[in-house]
């Protein structure tokens, strides 16, 4: 996900007070999504893309150690050496790094010393932003990248967990269920978008990341945009039309993919006497057809969007309507405790472009005309990844409300099924 800084706006003579206070709020929240686990259920890597909640623990704890405390504190002494090899995720200009793909190996350090590395590491952070000195606005500003890049790894810390109870035959739930709303979808229409040369790109002084600007301009097409995102029921509609056995409906690359990896639905989906059900966070539950399609990749999108004779927006054409006057970012956050999408409340204009699940979108993950990584480790978050991704926008039920916003691009690899990524269409 992204995650490099563009600004940081707030005034010098309460940024230090402000900071300190939305710390609190987010490394609290991350350890409020972690209670309802076990020391067990923090260990386990369930797959190479995924990493066990205690490495997300003491990663997001060694970001704040490396690139805020150890440049602020002079003679800084770390809390234990070791962890800068073995909690650096992949920043090249730090060191070398753990192999990602056996973060589950690492019984050692234990989830108790890792709790106790987030407590010291955040006693010395809230020293540092209650000391009398003022702060340089590169220490402020890398704070606040370091709170954004912890709120990520709350959506992936459900993501990662989702995806390890689903390997347990059991279908243990994180959270308690809140029932199988099961309403009928709101109507589909189509809302005709924006036409000609348009501006793009995060502008302000508001927090951004790095690769959502420059501003820039871009040429829109006639185009609309569906009201709401496809729902479980219409895509149970592809897969039992042969779908996945069409592959004039696929790209070459996705239709390798589908025959290597056996996919036949969407992840998690399982059919059981009969009967579709769906592997949530609060356990296995009946399909709610009129839910968002959740955990489908690009590949799976773009071959829906080829059956409904469609396509995917462009994030181009995506962010004028997320940017639209009468559009609000608000929508079904992480903040709501469903951790599941929910169906659109009824039909009338533009619904769900924010919360319920990232939406695919054709662009290719690029820089935008202008674009420069920003110097130094931090650096090569964003840029590096600038190849073989495709952007999501939106945010999903995993993410933080005060984490999201219209120019915010998500990225990920067109086979990537475990986030909370879903479709609406285009034409």
């Amino acid at each position: 996900m992204a995650s490099s800084f563009q600004a940081c706006a707030a005034p010098r003579a309460t940024s230090e007070r402000s900071l300190s206070t939305q710390y609190q709020r987010v490394r609290q929240q991350t350890d409020q999504l972690c209670a309802p686990l076990s020391p067990e259920d923090c260990v386990i890597q369930s797959m190479p893309d995924a990493s066990p909640v205690r490495w997300h623990l003491a990663h997001t704890t060694w970001f704040f150690e490396t690139f805020v405390l150890k440049p602020a504190v002079r003679n800084y002494q770390p809390v234990d050496p070791s962890f800068e090899y073995l909690f650096n995720s992949y920043y090249n200009q730090v060191g070398k790094q753990f192999p990602r793909p056996q973060r589950g190996l690492l019984s050692r350090p234990g989830l108790d010393q890792i709790k106790q590395y987030r407590r010291t590491v955040d006693a010395r952070i809230g020293e540092l932003l209650t000391a009398e000195r003022e702060l340089d606005d590169a220490i402020l500003q890398t704070i606040e990248l370091g709170l954004h890049h912890e709120q990520q790894h709350q959506e992936l810390i459900l993501a990662d967990v989702k995806h390890m109870l689903s390997c347990n035959p059991l279908w243990p739930a994180y959270h308690s269920p809140r029932g199988n709303q099961n309403d009928s979808p709101a109507e589909l229409e189509w809302i005709a978008g924006p036409e000609g040369v348009r501006s793009m790109g995060h502008h302000g002084e508001k927090f951004a990341y790095d690769n959502e600007g420059p501003l820039h301009e871009v040429l829109l097409q006639p185009h609309e945009l569906a009201s709401r995102l496809v729902t479980n029921g219409e895509y149970l509609e592809f897969v039992a039309d042969g779908g996945y056995q069409r592959p004039e409906l696929w790209l070459s690359l996705g239709w390798n993919t589908v025959g290597e990896q056996n996919w036949t639905a969407p992840l998690y989906w399982h059919q059981l006497d009969d009967q579709w059900c769906e592997f949530t966070l609060a356990g296995l539950e009946p399909l709610d057809l009129a839910a968002p399609v959740c955990h489908v990749s690009f590949f799976e999108a773009d071959a829906y969007a080829r059956w409904r004779e469609c396509r995917l927006p462009t994030e181009a054409e995506w962010e004028q309507a997320a940017t639209a006057p009468q559009v609000e970012p608000t929508g079904n956050f992480v903040e709501s405790g469903l951790y599941h999408p929910r169906p659109a409340r009824s039909a009338g204009g533009m619904q769900q472009l924010y919360g319920d699940v990232w939406e695919w979108t054709a662009s290719p993950y690029t820089p935008y005309p202008g674009y420069r990584p920003p110097a130094g480790a931090i650096g090569e978050y964003n840029g590096k990844f600038m190849c073989n991704q495709y952007v999501l926008r939106g945010g999903s039920c995993a993410t933080s409300a005060t984490h999201i916003r219209p120019t915010y691009r998500n990225f990920f690899p067109p086979d990537a099924r475990w986030q909370f990524s879903g479709i609406r269409l285009a034409r």
